[in-house]
């Protein structure tokens, strides 16, 4: 069984899944749309696509079009995995899944009315420390897990000044200002996609931006945000806490590794820093760093990435780690880019799988709610000085 795909956004990601999902065996066609017609023209000479489409409403209109991945602006993907569901295609939502409580019980209220494939394809799902940490807490070996840490540090000046320029045209500043805690799924999906649990409640605290030049100013932004920084204390059901980072102003090598993680259990823990990685017991320290490196796969000089910022190339250039079990794989993928850790072809992967076979993914819309919701309510809590707020939750996806 294949079904064909369209791609919404032809921006500086998308190209990276045009080609995964064109060369996977399940999938038959690849489509591409972008508001900027000569974009997607672009795309679909480049990667060999099956055509174009002059516009969304276009896309889900035609009977040639099975499913929609929705590479767009952030705060776009609410809406748009609606109007997907509401036209009857299956849909691939790039992070975060939307940027309100609303959006999001609507997209589960959809995905349950429909019975349609929804996944949102969240990197740290795959990042080889959630992968390790994953495997270690299913064989008890933290003991009983009470703490985990999950950091997202990202300096603007390294490739997102870039980025937003590409994706933001002239009024790119106040796009900019994207407030950190409502991009949270790579931090708290890198812990909760190992830790089988949910957030209940959050204290967050937001850290004023004083760089002045424009980004992160409220009379500039869209959201009406100042904030570059801002960290969450959440607890969890059933006990225990996380913590969280979403730093955009910061003195760290993102370009080397960006999202990292901790795991702190009753009898062993876990921690990563940008180029180390400790697995520790009662007995002592073992250096785990070989077993989750990923090993490049691309040149971050490929003419492929020219039109990324350089800071941001490895993001795309990873393959896997040998803690990746790559078994379930198509061979095609053996020889293609990888990126983010070595999670885009796990993630291509699930989506093709789950929309051949209709079983749920592994990022389902409740799985998601999950990695997002917990931001959205920890913004809130920042805005009002870190006061503890609840988090509310969908439970967990209806079995088959």
């Amino acid at each position: 069984m294949t079904f064909s795909i369209g791609i919404v956004g032809a921006g500086q990601f998308s190209g990276q899944f045009a080609r995964l999902f064109r060369a996977h065996p399940g999938v038959r066609d690849v489509y591409v749309t972008d508001l900027l017609p000569e974009r997607a023209e672009r795309l679909a000479a480049t990667e060999g696509l099956a055509g174009t489409f002059p516009g969304y409403e276009a896309m889900l209109e035609s009977r040639a079009v099975d499913a929609v991945a929705i590479f767009t602006q952030r705060w776009t993907h609410g809406p748009l995995v609606l109007q997907g569901l509401a036209a009857g295609k299956h849909v691939y939502s790039a992070v975060p899944m939307a940027i309100s409580a609303r959006e999001i019980a609507d997209i589960i209220d959809a995905v349950r009315a429909t019975g349609l494939t929804y996944m949102m394809g969240e990197t740290s799902q795959y990042h080889p420390a959630t992968v390790h940490a994953r495997n270690k807490i299913a064989e008890g070996a933290f003991g009983r897990l009470f703490y985990a840490e999950g950091d997202y540090v990202h300096d603007m000046d390294l490739g997102f000044y870039d980025a937003y320029r590409y994706s933001g045209g002239t009024d790119w500043k106040a796009t900019a200002s994207y407030p950190p805690l409502l991009y949270p799924t790579h931090s708290v999906g890198g812990v909760l996609g190992a830790w089988r649990t949910h957030a209940v409640g959050v204290s967050a605290i937001g850290v004023v931006d004083e760089r002045g030049d424009g980004v992160f100013d409220r009379s500039v932004s869209r959201f009406d945000n100042d904030v570059s920084n801002a960290t969450a204390l959440f607890e969890v059901a059933g006990g225990g806490s996380f913590r969280t980072n979403e730093f955009r102003r910061v003195g760290y090598p993102s370009h080397i590794r960006e999202s990292r993680f901790r795991f702190f259990g009753t009898e062993a823990s876990m921690e990563q820093l940008a180029t180390v990685a400790l697995w520790q017991d009662k007995t002592g320290v073992a250096d785990i760093s070989e077993l989750l490196e990923p090993k490049p796969t691309t040149s971050p000089d490929d003419p492929s990435l020219q039109h990324i910022a350089p800071e941001l190339r490895a993001a795309f250039t990873s393959g896997s780690a040998p803690v990746h079990d790559r078994a379930r794989l198509p061979r095609a993928y053996d020889r293609m880019h990888n990126g983010h850790e070595g999670s885009h072809h796990f993630l291509a992967d699930d989506f093709v799988t789950a929309v051949n076979s209709r079983t749920l993914p592994s990022v389902n819309a409740w799985v998601a709610a999950r990695y997002t919701l917990p931001g959205i309510v920890a913004h809130d809590s920042a805005r009002q000085g870190g006061a503890r707020l609840e988090i509310p939750d969908f439970g967990d996806a209806p079995g088959p």
